[in-house]
């Protein structure tokens, strides 16, 4: 009973901080075009949350895997980011919104690599994870995701972008709630003598594939998370097409998520990432090719079923094979890092830059090559794993 209450508790974290990510995330490129300012400045900003889960997130995990206090972390990182997100409120300029903005992710990006070490200690039995488990809590975060993406975009067609300030509040308020609805329970920290070191792991070949292959996967999604939405725009979607389209690549995250335990041990988790990284080849050339293409975007964005949940499953699954609990916050925060951290900044930048010049439809152009990266390094990773096995 006391884990059930865990897990429903954990579900309810994940299904509020999805819901704001659902909100925020597509709409604020919107809404800061509607502010008048630039592509550039626009990815700058936007690309702050990738800059901040370049140490924020391995901070909290090295944090809570050394303190044992990931409730507290929790509490307090979504209770900052509720006082931070009050700076919205306010006409500061460019240079106030990159504070604000860079103070509110520094908060928010430590949250779900600590929540994922949560969700993980409490569906694992006897050092094994438990897929089916993991995909039952986690699709409470596609459904926030998916609530929040349709109704935000059917207000601001009918309301203007005026009251994102409003609905941030209104997201964050929600999640810390949930956060302070979590288990009061302190895990058990081992003596620093006992503490295992990370960095002998790191050293592995196929570790570092492994992180050299989600660096790629991802670094050609930030077309996606950063530019789809004023993409879409461009292209002459109304709000509501575009917060539908989020939703069904959404849509299809949860039957996945349901059904993913049925699929996942057909293969390795290697060759899990080689099919992922090839559909995100598949993904990127519709949407840059067909973007004019009602049918053609939502058959791209079907995708998304493989190019993000199951990724993103098999990654937490090879997480969890390789990394002890002493050092899972840890693990999760550097996949948080290298995954996400690194390519948002990089690809951020770079693509305001290129869709500055050549358009944005340039941004997914060019993510088609850096996945065939992706695939290749998942590829070493697998003939390390059959050569070993």
């Amino acid at each position: 009973m006391p884990q059930t209450r865990s897990l429903a508790a954990l579900s309810a974290l994940v299904a509020t901080y999805f819901a704001h990510i659902g909100f925020f995330n597509p709409y604020l490129p919107l809404w800061l075009k509607e502010m008048g300012l630039s592509l550039v400045a626009i990815s700058v900003l936007v690309s702050l949350q990738s800059a901040s889960r370049l140490v924020a997130p391995y901070g909290w995990g090295w944090l809570s895997d050394h303190t044992g206090r990931r409730t507290w972390l929790l509490r307090y990182g979504a209770g900052a980011s509720l006082v931070i997100s009050l700076g919205l409120w306010f006409d500061g300029g460019v240079v106030w919104l990159f504070a604000v903005l860079l103070l509110l992710f520094i908060h928010t990006s430590g949250m779900m690599p600590m929540a994922e070490a949560l969700v993980i200690q409490n569906v694992s039995h006897d050092g094994q994870f438990d897929a089916r488990r993991y995909g039952h809590v986690r699709v409470f975060g596609s459904v926030g995701f998916l609530l929040t993406v349709i109704a935000a975009g059917w207000w601001f067609e009918r309301h203007g972008m005026v009251q994102f300030p409003l609905l941030t509040l209104l997201t964050i308020s929600a999640l810390a709630a949930s956060a302070w609805a979590l288990p009061s329970v302190r895990e058990t920290v081992p003596a620093q003598e006992d503490k295992e070191s990370i960095w002998p792991l790191l050293r592995q070949r196929s570790v570092q594939l492994f992180f050299a292959s989600a660096f790629f996967h991802v670094l050609a999604h930030i077309s996606v998370y950063v530019f789809f939405s004023l993409y879409l725009d461009e292209l002459g979607y109304s709000k509501t097409t575009i917060g539908l389209l989020w939703a069904l690549s959404v849509l299809v995250e949860v039957v996945w998520f349901f059904t993913q335990a049925r699929w996942l041990p057909r293969f390795g988790p290697t060759v899990w990432l080689m099919i992922c990284a090839g559909v995100v080849v598949v993904r990127m050339l519709i949407t840059a090719g067909a973007g004019e293409q009602l049918w053609a975007l939502m058959l791209a964005q079907s995708m998304h079923a493989i190019t993000f949940a199951a990724h993103h499953t098999v990654c937490v699954t090879w997480l969890s094979q390789r990394f002890s609990g002493q050092m899972r916050g840890r693990a999760q925060a550097l996949y948080t890092i290298v995954a996400y951290g690194l390519p948002g900044v990089l690809g951020g930048v770079a693509g305001g830059v290129l869709s500055s010049h050549w358009g944005l439809v340039s941004v997914f152009w060019i993510s088609v090559p850096v996945a065939l990266l992706s695939l290749l390094a998942a590829w070493g990773a697998w003939r390390l794993d059959r050569n070993s096995s």
